[in-house]
């Protein structure tokens, strides 16, 4: 398969492809706006299970890093990986998200089981996923600021206590 070459019905075996979306190593790259079609045709190509969605910031690599062409760099990226049990295949579907403009539409409607990982990466990340039916903090508290695995966030300082330690034995 070349970078270049196909959709993402042709990764996933067939089908008539209704997205177009470049192609890199058994990875997919839409859009944001492609995003929910690409994915949706993937779950109806035989994709029947949402493995993983996760979301990486790349602040400081987002300009020279390696993507096929077409796809531009933004800071941040979510990647969603997905399985076929009936036929055993996996995908790895990596869509742009950029900084000023943070949200993406959620895959609940097609895999539910993605809810609590698409709140993790709201929560940790920041990342806005439109259409979830419960957007809140799952690791932190509500009254938490900030979303701590940002490569920009301030790294605090928790101040350590100690307990009256023994005296000389």
């Amino acid at each position: 398969m070349t970078p270049e070459a196909t959709t993402a019905a042709s990764v996933a075996g067939g089908g008539a492809p209704r997205v177009q979306a470049p192609v890199s190593h058994g990875a997919v790259f839409p859009t944001r706006a492609q995003y929910l079609g690409v994915v949706g045709d993937l779950r109806d190509d035989g994709f029947e299970t949402c493995s993983d969605l996760c979301a990486v910031d790349y602040l400081t690599h987002a300009p020279g890093r390696p993507l096929p062409d077409g796809v531009g760099a933004e800071r941040f990226e979510v990647v969603v990986n997905l399985l076929s049990l009936s036929r055993p295949r996996r995908v790895r579907v990596r869509v742009q998200v950029p900084a000023g403009d943070a949200t993406l539409p959620s895959l609940f409607d097609l895999y539910p089981g993605v809810e609590a990982m698409e709140r993790e990466a709201f929560d940790l990340f920041g990342i806005v996923f439109d259409g979830h039916p419960d957007l809140t903090r799952i690791l932190l508290p509500e009254d938490w600021e900030g979303h701590p695995l940002r490569k920009d966030y301030g790294v605090g300082r928790v101040p350590v206590q100690f307990k009256g330690a023994p005296g000389p034995r």
